[in-house]
């Protein structure tokens, strides 16, 4: 089922806010914590930044394909490998921050501007099949704050680790 007008609205906002969840939730991490890891299988909250670094810039152009590409092909990528092969750790996260902050400050306008059929036109993901510009906006509205919520999490840990 389609979002309505109100209910896209919404989550553009809710998209328009995630770069400050992120950052919030990354300052409030002493610098000792930055790199710390919960579990030898789960990201520090300097890779959590770097990721979505890397997500946003995949995303932006995600939405750009579907909006104006006939049959647009949505590529997939191991998120993990990603991690480990550009060695997240070793990438600057104030760069990654100020990546995130910029690639959505630049989305958000052209959010705006889409016509209506766009957020319906079908392209495909390598992964999950069918996927559609509201397929996008679901899973972009939410994915910074879910991040945030994760570092979080690993400031807790953290804390609690003593």
């Amino acid at each position: 089922m389609p979002l309505t007008a109100d209910e896209r609205a919404a989550l553009i906002r809710r998209y328009a806010e995630g770069p400050a969840k992120l950052r919030a939730a990354f300052e409030k991490m002493p610098a000792a914590a930055r790199q710390w890891r919960p579990a030898p299988d789960k990201w520090s909250a300097h890779e959590v930044v770097v990721h979505c670094a890397d997500s946003e810039s995949n995303a932006a152009l995600r939405i750009r394909y579907l909006g104006a590409e006939k049959e647009p092909l949505i590529v997939g990528y191991d998120q993990e490998q990603w991690a480990k092969t550009f060695d997240y750790h070793g990438h600057p996260v104030d760069l990654a921050l100020a990546t995130v902050e910029a690639v959505r400050a630049n989305t958000v306008p052209l959010l705006g501007r889409l016509p209506a059929e766009t957020w319906t036109r079908e392209g495909k993901h390598t992964e999950s099949g069918r996927y559609t510009g509201d397929d996008w906006l679901n899973t972009y509205a939410s994915h910074l704050e879910g991040h945030a919520r994760q570092i979080e999490r690993n400031l807790e840990a953290w804390s609690a680790r003593k």
